[in-house]
């Protein structure tokens, strides 16, 4: 293992604090040291994720991009903190979110970040203002409060005369602005999105990344996971990742 990563672990943990704050101070959102996902597949061991070094910063709208099979999915997985890396350090807005348990790694997911799926996942009999309500219910927000800050994130996707419809009364694109005003609803660190276009047709997928644009704009960290180069190219910089490593880190060119 690289020699940072080994002083790194050998911080105390009052020594771990203070690089993450540093790290907060910097502006850094992600970090992450020699990072691996490991899985035992018969008499196979499967490297995933496969030593990966990656920093993005505040305000950054990057792009995560391979194949299938590529590894972006489960490095998708280790930095929304939905899985746990096998050794490896990752800094999460300056909290060292490889080294937590999972109720603080839930916690931290509904505190820093906000998911866009592919598929939406909406709740079907719910209002679209209710969908967009629930993180701040787990987050024990207070009803009056967390109505207001629904109604504003909607308004912030354009969907403030739909609020009280259900996703069936909605088209793709629609309930696709649903699912972002929910991720934004608890103001997070970083808007994770994972094939955000997928279920979409081509017209509403360039609606969608045009929201993106101007979400990004407006001061949101957008980190976007795809295999497809058109959608990528929407981001300021992609990250190629190819047999569980980066593969080259590069600029857009707008």
């Amino acid at each position: 293992m690289p020699e940072t990563v080994l002083a790194e672990q050998e911080l105390t943990a009052q020594e771990r604090q203070e690089r993450g704050e540093r790290l907060r101070n910097e502006g850094v959102v992600i970090r992450t040291y020699d990072l691996w996902k490991s899985y035992v597949m018969g008499d196979q061991e499967i490297h995933a994720v496969s030593g990966v070094d990656m920093e993005i910063k505040r305000g950054e709208y990057v792009a995560i991009m391979g194949p299938s099979g590529s590894g972006k999915s489960t490095l998708m997985n280790l930095i929304g903190c939905l899985d746990s890396p096998s050794r490896g350090l990752y800094y999460l807005n300056g909290k060292l979110a490889s080294d937590m348990e999972d109720d603080e790694l839930a916690r931290i997911r509904n505190r820093e970040i906000g998911f866009v799926f592919q598929t939406f996942n909406l709740l079907a009999r719910a209002s679209a203002l209710h969908n967009v309500e629930l993180p701040l219910i787990y987050a024990g927000v207070s009803a009056q409060e967390r109505l207001q800050r629904a109604k504003d994130a909607l308004q912030a996707v354009d969907l403030q005369k739909r609020m009280d419809h259900k996703p069936n009364e909605l088209s793709g694109g629609q309930r696709q602005r649903v699912a972002i005003a929910r991720a934004l609803v608890n103001r997070p660190s970083i808007l994770l999105a994972d094939e955000p276009t997928g279920a979409l047709d081509s017209a509403t997928g360039v609606e969608i990344m045009a929201l993106f644009e101007r979400l990004h704009s407006e001061g949101n960290t957008i980190v976007l996971v795809t295999h497809e180069a058109d959608i990528a190219m929407h981001a300021h910089r992609i990250i190629h990742i190819r047999d569980g490593k980066i593969d080259r880190d590069e600029a857009v060119r707008k």
